[in-house]
């Protein structure tokens, strides 16, 4: 994986940038479900001149609630893993997808602080992930920080993920590697 915030082989163009550069080269369109992020992943790629060629919206579902309702993530897997698991993020991605009629789905959803929840503790992060040709997938991080450091982490981290994956990577599994 590449470092948050550059791009390997990419000359360590800024993340948004690569992101935007790789779906559009691949003909790829994205929108975003996110929790613990609400909102700033799709924020940060409208940054980049050119981004409506790829971007086509996101679902801020920060309440647990919303995910269903939003993101069509379905209650049983709410109610069975919760809101913060790498099922909920795998179908967050699925369901940003279909809802915005979107190519790639990304989603985020973990515990930023300063408590934990569901039992999970403060730093953990799933970044669900669907594209064209494969079901979704999910990868834990395990982040460290305060509030906005921890945000700010998964935010970069995703878009790394989505800029590598687009660009023809496969994640590897493992620790701290992609669950299906």
């Amino acid at each position: 994986m590449s470092v948050p915030g550059a791009v390997e082989g990419m000359g360590k163009t800024p993340v948004k940038e690569a992101l935007v550069a790789t779906l559009k080269a691949r003909g790829w369109t994205i929108a975003t479900a996110e929790s613990l992020t609400a909102g700033l992943v799709a924020a940060t790629i409208a940054d980049v001149p050119g981004a409506s060629a790829v971007l086509r919206g996101g679902l801020v579902v920060y309440a647990t609630d919303l995910k269903h309702v939003l993101a069509d993530v379905p209650q049983s897997v709410l109610d069975r893993h919760g809101a913060v698991s790498a099922e909920t993020a795998r179908a967050l991605a699925t369901g940003a997808a279909a809802r915005c009629r979107a190519d790639v789905g990304l989603a985020l959803t973990g515990v930023a602080g300063p408590d934990e929840q569901e039992g999970r503790p403060v730093g953990t992060v799933y970044v669900g992930l669907c594209v064209p040709g494969r079901e979704a997938w999910s990868v834990r991080l395990a982040l460290a920080g305060d509030r906005r450091l921890i945000r700010d982490q998964a935010c970069d981290t995703a878009m790394s993920l989505v800029t590598e994956v687009a660009g023809g990577a496969r994640p590897a599994g493992g620790e701290g590697g992609w669950d299906r």
